[in-house]
């Protein structure tokens, strides 16, 4: 099953791609438990998924959307009920997977887990697995090897899941073919644009209308009860800014530690094997000790002699052909009574015969790397923050304890709090019990700032934990009841949305009279744009668009077919040629077509499978999972 998913990359990833929050290192023991707190989205075979593991994969996915967008990400869009439902979706589905696994009892070899370790690249220096490296980035995120290694077991076994179903995708040759063939259609197009700001212009507008949309649509100018708040915010990386490391601190890490901060000593030697059965009696010894004296003494008088009688005389089939020649190794990586000889020799040293479990040898060692140790001031930086860090995770549950008391006992103001642990007190702009960024994404922390405790009566909010360690307390700074905006505030914005609608409805009607007239063999009025040529599998419209120009006739031309764009424009395109590829049966193409229709099959026949598990797994989701508070 492994080797299914290492030969079969591209498929696993278009499926995994169904899946929008990553599987790996998302924690999926969790998943067999009951959640502690009681507070469920949903339930997948009476096992519930908490609040806070539905708040934590929807900070992910915003976080995701916004360094995607560069930052620039509508508001709208992030605490939108369709997001949350994706990410429930998700979530749902990571459940069903899992469960699907253990049922099966989906088992993934020690090599296996090595393997899918080693491949992921932050683990790696220099293209090659770096166990100081992943011992480091795991400490990074909190977690002993051992519970990261579980949680990478229980994503490959779900990718084995992902593999088996894609293997069923099956793309015979001509439908590839023909698929292809549909790709490479190109059809040569004008188009002629009755654009919205044409009509705008001319429709006007008057206070009665505005008024009267004002009365019939006041919802939508309904302002809800906004607060500012200030907050403290409390994480791991406030407990390091408040740890000094002394210098003596790093040096003694230093010395303590010197295997990480270096190589090890290697060795290049040569040898000729004489072999000796392990059961051999005592006059077989003496006589293969004999030989290997003789060899000995001959080679210490003649050195230069080594490469040649090891090509003649060596019984090692690995090496004889190169002289005896093995290379450089470290300390571990020969048989003990070997290694101990090696080791022990000087450069050019031509050793007494050793015994092991392969026979006798006559070894010299031809070359010698020195362990060498990075400067303590190439790597201080390093122990600092390694350092700071072990020593916050021992000061982290004290000093969280000492905030949540300080917030809860001091409750009338923040300053106690942030004078104690160096925290900045921070300030939020306008926010609704809808709406929230930042730390106030959180809605359980949105709660507790519009509650009674702190919207009325001015009290800090309790520390309430919001993922990945960070505590937040928080109070109202200054806050607004819910009001209707008056008229005159949003006169401008009615009037425009007005003027918009009207003119995108002039601009359809106009469009269409055109294209019926055109259709009927008419002549245009206005001015076609240059021509230019589309092909169907490289988009060069819109898709509205791109649909409508491949979906019309090819014969007779020109034909002519109309779409209103997502600006309010109203375009009629007029296609005047369509040229369609012939692909013979041997073409390249066809195979990687193959590939990628396989890929959708993939992808569609797992869709289908998700849904029966959900079937299969009962599936009840909390209403107010999808509900933007």
């Amino acid at each position: 099953m492994f080797e299914t998913i290492r030969s079969n990359k591209r498929v696993a990833q278009v499926i995994l791609a169904i899946l929008i929050v990553p599987f790996a290192f998302f924690g999926m023991d969790a998943y067999f438990s009951d959640s502690p707190t009681g507070n469920e989205v949903a339930k997948v075979a009476g096992t519930g998924i908490s609040a806070f593991e539905f708040d934590q994969a929807l900070r992910e996915q915003q976080d995701r959307l916004r360094q995607s967008a560069g930052g620039q990400v509508d508001r709208a869009l992030l605490e939108s009920t369709e997001l949350r439902r994706v990410v429930l979706d998700n979530l749902i589905n990571q459940r069903v997977l899992a469960l699907y696994a253990a049922e099966n009892r989906l088992v993934v070899t020690p090599q296996q887990l090595q393997e899918a370790i080693a491949a992921v690249p932050a683990f790696q220096e220099d293209g090659r697995f770096s166990l100081q490296r992943y011992e480091m980035l795991v400490r990074a995120q909190g977690m002993t090897p051992a519970s990261f290694e579980a949680r990478v077991a229980q994503d490959v076994r779900i990718q084995q899941i992902v593999a088996s179903v894609g293997d069923a995708g099956i793309v015979p040759q001509a439908s590839a073919q023909r698929f292809l063939a549909a790709q490479l259609e190109e059809r040569r197009i004008r188009e002629l644009r009755f654009p919205v700001s044409r009509f705008a212009a001319d429709v006007s507008i008057t206070d009665d209308e505005v008024k009267a949309y004002y009365e019939a649509n006041a919802a939508r100018f309904e302002q809800p009860a906004r607060v500012q708040a200030e907050y403290l915010l409390f994480d791991r990386a406030a407990v390091e800014r408040g740890i000094e490391v002394a210098d003596d601190e790093v040096q003694a890490f230093y010395e303590g530690n010197q295997g990480r901060f270096g190589v090890a000593e290697e060795r290049q030697a040569r040898h000729i094997l004489l072999s000796l059965d392990a059961a051999a009696d005592a006059a077989e010894v003496d006589k293969v000790m004999a030989e290997a004296r003789a060899l000995v003494d001959t080679l210490r008088a003649q050195p230069e002699r080594f490469a040649e009688i090891a090509r003649a005389q060596s019984q090692d089939p690995g090496s004889a052909g190169r002289g005896g020649d093995l290379g450089f190794f470290g300390r571990g990586m020969m048989v003990g009574a070997f290694e101990d000889a090696v080791f022990a020799q000087s450069k050019g040293e031509i050793g007494d015969p050793v015994r092991s479990e392969f026979g006798v040898h006559v070894i010299e060692v031809t070359d010698i790397k020195p362990t060498t140790i990075k400067a303590l001031e190439e790597v201080r930086d390093e122990i600092v923050a390694e350092l700071r860090g072990a020593a916050a995770g021992r000061r982290f549950a004290e000093l969280a304890e000492q905030f949540a008391n300080t917030v809860y006992e001091q409750s009338d103001s923040l300053a106690p709090a942030a004078e104690l642990l160096g925290l900045e007190v921070l300030t939020t702009d306008w926010m609704s019990r809808a709406e929230g960024s930042g730390p106030f994404a959180n809605e359980r922390l949105r709660s507790a700032l519009f509650g009674d405790e702190s919207l009325n009566k001015g009290r800090n909010t309790e520390a309430i934990e919001i993922g990945n360690g960070t505590l937040v307390s928080a109070r109202v700074k200054a806050s607004e009841l819910a009001k209707r905006l008056p008229l005159e505030e949003v006169r401008t914005r009615i009037a425009d949305d007005l003027r918009l609608e009207r003119a995108r409805a002039r601009a359809a009607e106009s469009g269409a009279e055109m294209l019926a007239a055109l259709q009927k063999g008419g002549e245009a009025v206005g001015d076609w744009a240059e021509a230019r040529t589309l092909q169907r599998g490289a988009p060069g419209l819109p898709a509205a668009a791109m649909q409508a120009v491949f979906s019309a006739p090819a014969e007779p031309l020109p034909a002519f077919v109309g779409v209103a764009s997502s600006e309010g424009d109203y375009v009629i395109y007029r296609v005047d040629a369509v040229e369609r590829p012939q692909i013979a049966g041997d073409d390249e193409r066809i195979e990687l077509v193959a590939a990628q229709y396989s890929q959708l099959l993939a992808g569609r026949d797992f869709a289908g499978f998700l849904a029966d598990l959900r079937q299969r797994y009962k599936v009840e989701i909390s209403p107010r999972a999808l509900q933007v508070q």
